[in-house]
């Protein structure tokens, strides 16, 4: 349609701003839907007329009330959308949901728009995407090639440009592979970030719906309307989406030491992410290799006991009653869980701390990692011949992730030497998904690639914090009632202060409960080194002026130091006047505040029952 705005978020919004109708877009969709012709992108298409209506009961544009409004988006086929119907890609398992899942319904409420529910590896069991007994979809870059799954359907949907964004889950890699082999951002936010209340179940200690977008701009708008703590899902954590766009000047980046790295001979794939750490070193960032092989020890757990078994429970009374149902390779996957006891699930457990334990220095070490989205393009035929051997490659720099708590984001960045695209994923402790994000927009700016397979220009980033205001802008170490999501926390707030990032101090500190505060407080105090514990803290960021103000109001016996983090940072924040802490209570054990304050509610409620 001659005319139409590319399908990035700005741009369509420019487009109603200037008086265009969502019904343009609308048929926009559809007129791409047709070019594109590949019926393997979508299990179930809403129908027009319904989405015509969907977008007059909008109103006005207006994109201040409904953020998302009039902007077209995919969901893929494991995660609820009342009215359509659920199937995980298994006919047989198909149901029709009344309820939105949680983060549907929120993106509704934003003003978005669905489209239609896309295909998957079936019971999002797969990296590859063509484990489905629907249509394949086609790469949307090469068409021999596999286009990456779990989350086929949503990624290719996305890349074609016939949605603005599309919703994905991501248990061992499925909201970066596909993001990766398709050109475009792929965002896996922390685990818990995002409710998975209305999404079927892979793992469900590990899984994350993500966002698959053009631009990180728009990844980030997406995830900032549906990071929202819900009561509702077990698993749900308090993540905020604040600090997107203030990047400190100079970042230490771990990468895989050479002689770890795995790329399987291709050296095109290779050589596209030594680019790419090139550019990370012209943008004046530190990179530091680091030892990976506990990282590939930890990946190769998460198809062995304990996590196989997790899928198999997810559906376990519908897999043994229609065992025929299922596809094939998803069947042997499944079936093999039923030889598996509690005792392998617990070795799976075990062997996972211990690993914790080796690989959690090496991430304390750097501010974030940057590893390749994948190590290789594989083709339709490669597949074919070694379906288990190409799926299990596929996952060589994602599987090991959600079972390190660890968030991350794909990001393109450019051609290969064979015109393939290339992709880096950037990987964060949990709850620095801002960091790994306001990153990745700088790698895609300078990237300057196209969007997906569309043609369409990068668009010029919007303004973003300049270096002398972030540099003026003065970081803080809050330990208790500030923290995000507590009582206290709306002071840092009505200050616009920023979040930054969590962390943790050295192990120079102890932690108390204080008696007679009013809301519940800790003390935090300085010890000797080794003779303390590390201390889970959020650091954030305020001007000048908020900080004098915010220092002034502190009350006794509260006051500010200087405290070390665990990646040797040193820090202004909270600490106690040591009389203080004569009738207190030790809580350094349990690790923070929040952790404390959990156990103190559970054990309220044991009492209470």
């Amino acid at each position: 349609m001659t005319g139409a705005p590319a399908f990035d978020i700005a741009s369509l919004h420019a487009f109603y701003a200037g008086g265009g109708t969502a019904h343009t877009i609308i048929d926009r969709v559809f007129a791409r839907l047709a070019e594109v012709n590949d019926p393997g992108i979508f299990l179930h298409l809403a129908d027009r007329e319904a989405l015509l209506a969907e977008a007059d009961a909008l109103g006005a544009f207006d994109a201040e009330a409904k953020p998302l409004w009039g902007i077209p988006l995919a969901v893929k086929d494991n995660i609820d959308v009342a009215g359509m119907p659920t199937t995980a890609a298994c006919p047989d398992y198909s149901y029709l949901p009344t309820v939105d899942a949680t983060v549907v319904r929120l993106l509704k409420e934003a003003g978005a728009l669905v489209i239609g529910k896309t295909n998957l590896d079936q019971f999002a069991t797969g990296l590859v995407g063509v484990r489905s007994p629907y249509p394949i979809p086609r790469n949307a870059i090469d068409a021999n090639l596999v286009p990456g799954g779990s989350s086929s359907g949503s990624a290719v949907a996305t890349a074609q440009g016939i949605v603005s964004f599309a919703l994905g889950t991501d248990t061992a890699g499925s909201g970066r592979v596909p993001a990766g082999l398709n050109n475009i951002v792929g965002l896996k936010p922390s685990v818990g970030a995002l409710s998975t209340m209305g999404v079927i179940p892979a793992c469900r200690t590990l899984d994350c719906v993500s966002i698959f977008a053009l631009t990180v701009d728009d990844a980030w708008r997406v995830f900032g309307t549906v990071a929202r703590y819900d009561v509702a899902d077990a698993y749900s954590k308090d993540i905020p989406a604040a600090g997107y766009g203030l990047l400190p000047p100079v970042l230490t980046i771990g990468t895989p030491a050479k002689a770890d790295r795995q790329f399987f001979g291709d050296a095109a794939m290779e050589a596209s992410y030594e680019n790419a750490l090139e550019l990370l070193a012209t943008l004046g960032h530190r990179l530091v290799e680091v030892p990976f092989e506990d990282f590939y020890k930890v990946a190769n757990l998460l198809y062995e006991g304990a996590w196989v078994a997790e899928r198999y429970v997810a559906v376990k009374a519908f897999f043994d009653a229609n065992e025929t149902s299922f596809h094939p390779v998803t069947r042997k996957i499944y079936g093999a869980a039923r030889t598996l006891s509690a005792a392998d699930a617990f070795n799976g457990l075990y062997a996972l701390q211990a690993l914790k334990k080796t690989v959690q220095p090496i991430i304390d070490s750097v501010d974030l990692l940057c590893v390749p989205t994948a190590p290789s393009h594989y083709t339709l035929a490669d597949f074919a011949a070694e379906p288990i051997r190409e799926n299990s490659r596929l996952g060589t720099y994602t599987n090991f992730v959600n079972l390190l708590d660890m968030c991350g984001i794909a990001v393109p960045t450019g051609k290969r030497t064979d015109g393939l695209p290339a992709s880096v994923t950037l990987l964060a402790l949990s709850g620095r998904d801002s960091l790994t994000a306001a990153l990745a927009r700088e790698i895609h700016q300078a990237a300057g690639v196209s969007l997906g397979a569309t043609g369409w220009p990068l668009p010029a980033a919007p303004p973003k914090p300049t270096t002398n205001a972030q540099s003026e802008m003065i970081d803080l170490v809050v330990v208790g009632a500030h923290l995000s999501g507590m009582q206290l926390n709306v002071q840092l707030r009505d200050l616009d202060a920023v979040f930054s990032r969590a962390a943790q101090t050295s192990d120079a500190y102890r932690l108390y409960a204080l008696a007679g505060q009013v809301p519940a407080k800790p003390g935090m105090i300085r010890v000797e080194p080794g003779k303390g514990g590390r201390i889970d803290v959020e650091v954030w960021r305020l001007t000048p002026a908020a900080f004098g103000q915010f220092v002034a109001a502190i009350p006794s016996p509260l006051g500010i130091g200087s405290i070390t983090l665990s990646d040797g940072a040193v820090v202004k924040g909270f600490l106690v006047e040591p009389a203080a802490i004569t009738a207190a209570t030790d809580i350094t054990d349990y690790g923070g505040w929040r952790n404390y304050v959990a156990a103190q509610a559970e054990q309220r409620a044991r009492s209470a029952g």
